[in-house]
């Protein structure tokens, strides 16, 4: 059994108030969001309000005992949380095993619930990376002993996110996987050749899929096709439009009345933007300003290098999930299907976001 942390410091105190705000925020939202949507589908205007505060509970919980355990301790399961990502990645492209919706297969069949084993993933590979990195440290700046194994296993677990396929998660993947190389002291001159040689596979991957390339156009130009293409972020950027410096009202937004698809997801933030205009879409935007800065002052500040890198690869995952989210609804790039992290209604990316801020929280315990 693991042995409880036992430390003088407290837990970051700024990380914790602003995931609790975010998390309510969202729960509240996504009441206001979806009532009417549950109401129609499932002639139960609280549906997706009870199964969010289940998985809020849950993932609370989570968050409390990885603030509890040593985080040194995570590393006994580096590999063998990898493995069973990647076992479970594999597993969800079984028909009947996993669930297909809006075109790709993303989601594991658990009976009652289903699991996006790609939230699992992104964690499972950050705490990988940081534990093989960590060991690594003395060939780090050796390319055949210090990154072809992170880059193969890397690699190996994009693959199969990209036969769902899911080319946001997949960028998130290697964005993480640089990043914590450059922590870890590689060459600028072998990250250079990695980010040179990824690009020119992104650009293939985007122009020989036509949807990818649909998605491309429609950020150019949304109004060429309004009532198609275009309808999803034209809808969103009226959300936006509508809400003014105040918002109409908590409640009271139009949008979400099947002009928005699935308000509560994807396109949670053009709801508040509707509901309480600029002033609310500013403090959601500054509570993940502040729980991003202060998980990368975590990670700088942590006793060791695995800390280090375990809280940047982790903190790093939130904000370029974030970062995809916002950008998209608000028309800055084009709309990857991203849930924006403790807003948008879906348990496991929930229970895995507040599980990372767990850990964070019991990495800022022990700071140097």
């Amino acid at each position: 059994m693991f042995k409880l942390t036992e430390t003088d410091q407290r837990p970051d105190v700024l990380l914790l108030v602003s995931t609790l705000l975010l998390v309510t925020v969202g729960t509240v939202m996504i009441y206001s969001s979806s009532s009417i949507l549950a109401m129609e589908r499932y002639h139960d205007a609280q549906y997706f309000l009870k199964k969010q505060i289940f998985f809020v509970l849950l993932g609370l919980t989570a968050m409390v005992f990885l603030t509890k355990v040593p985080y040194q301790k995570l590393r006994y399961a580096a590999y063998p949380g990898l493995a069973a990502a990647a076992v479970l990645l594999g597993l969800i492209l079984i028909p009947h095993v996993g669930v297909r919706a809006g075109g790709a297969t993303r989601w594991l069949n658990l009976g009652i619930i289903t699991f996006q084993v790609t939230e699992l993933v992104k964690v499972a590979l950050v705490l990988f990376l940081a534990h093989f990195l960590t060991r690594k440290i003395a060939q780090i700046k050796q390319f055949s002993r210090g990154i072809a194994i992170p880059l193969g296993v890397t690699l190996f677990v994009v693959g199969l996110v990209m036969l769902q396929p899911d080319f946001g998660s997949a960028a998130i993947l290697m964005a993480i996987l640089l990043l914590m190389l450059y922590l870890a002291g590689t060459r600028l001159a072998y990250l250079g050749g990695l980010a040179a040689a990824f690009l020119p596979v992104a650009l293939y991957l985007v122009i020989h899929k036509s949807y990818r390339m649909a998605r491309l156009m429609t950020f150019l130009d949304p109004w060429k096709d309004p009532r198609n293409s275009g309808f999803q972020i034209i809808q969103s950027l009226l959300s936006f439009g509508s809400g003014g410096t105040f918002g109409v009202g908590l409640g009271d937004g139009m949008q979400k009345l099947f002009y928005l698809p699935e308000p509560h997801t994807d396109f949670i933030l053009s709801v508040i933007a509707e509901e309480s205009g600029f002033i609310g879409v500013a403090i959601v935007i500054l509570l993940f300003g502040v729980l991003i800065i202060r998980g990368f002052f975590i990670a700088f500040k942590a006793p060791d290098l695995f800390g280090t890198l375990l809280a940047a690869g982790l903190t790093m995952t939130l904000a370029l999930e974030a970062f995809i989210n916002i950008a998209g609804v608000m028309g800055l790039i084009p709309l990857k299907g991203l849930a924006l992290p403790f807003l948008s209604y879906g348990g496991s990316a929930l229970l895995m976001s507040l599980a990372a801020v767990g850990i964070l929280l019991n990495i800022s315990a022990q700071e140097s």
